[in-house]
């Protein structure tokens, strides 16, 4: 099952060897996928690149400005220079800040919503005349427990109200592009036992675990794992849909 054999995904944000996107690559190469690794950290890329072809798949590295249009169609004209196609799209680069709204500027603001939102938007119109011509794609974005429920640790109210978006546009693209093939789905994980997690103050720390059911901050493995599904032929029959990876901390 889950088998990727002879698709070719783009997983933006997967330079990072602390965030979830590297680990989401690794996952989908493992199930046979190529990947683009594409990313701002040049130094990143190549960490992941090596990474993918360790674990015996093809890897294109791409460095990406997600909110330049222009980056994103260089993008594109690489990836199918390179494989021909485009299969699955992984909208995983992201930013947050923590800051309140009463302290928040519109610059703030902006930032927030140019990576999470309008980059996502970029790179998802990039690609959909490719999987309109295949009549085949996949496209995962990455949302947040915040975006449902509102508030979070790392992040303020422009970060859940950016995440909140990316559910509004991915449902409503999956109405558009059903018929042709193409699957919309989003993940919103919660808690993710990445590096700023760790870097949080002991008091702060169990406050939070406190607060999610299972008691643990989820893996990165859990997400890609989730992704890997939603990219698969067993999963053509869903689409508009997100899934919550969040140990039952909110639970729709």
């Amino acid at each position: 099952m889950f088998k990727l054999n002879n698709k070719v995904a783009i997983v933006t944000g997967s330079g990072s060897k602390t965030g979830i996107g590297r680990n989401i690559a690794l996952t989908l190469a493992k199930q046979g996928a190529s990947i683009v690794v594409a990313d701002l950290n040049a130094e990143g890329i190549q960490d992941t690149v090596k990474a993918v072809e360790a674990a015996g798949s093809k890897a294109l590295g791409v460095e990406l400005n997600v909110t330049s249009k222009e980056s994103v169609d260089k993008m594109i004209e690489k990836v199918l220079a390179e494989f021909g196609r485009i299969d699955i799209l992984v909208n995983n680069a992201g930013i947050s800040q923590k800051v309140t709204v009463e302290d928040m500027t519109l610059e703030d603001m902006s930032k927030v919503f140019s990576v999470n939102m309008f980059g996502l938007f970029l790179c998802t119109q990039a690609v959909l005349k490719t999987m309109k011509e295949q009549q085949f794609g996949r496209i995962v974005s990455l949302s947040s427990v915040s975006a449902k429920r509102g508030g979070g640790v790392f992040g303020g109210a422009h970060y859940s109200a950016s995440k909140a978006a990316v559910l509004g546009f991915s449902k409503n693209l999956a109405r558009e592009v059903a018929t042709d093939g193409i699957t919309v789905n989003c993940v919103a994980p919660g808690l993710v036992n990445t590096e700023i997690w760790k870097s949080l103050p002991e008091a702060d720390a169990k406050k939070v675990i406190d607060s999610i059911p299972v008691g643990r901050p989820g893996e990165t493995d859990e997400i890609a794992s989730t992704i890997a599904f939603l990219v698969s032929d067993e999963a053509s029959y869903i689409t508009g849909e997100e899934i919550d990876i969040n140990g039952g901390s909110h639970m729709d």
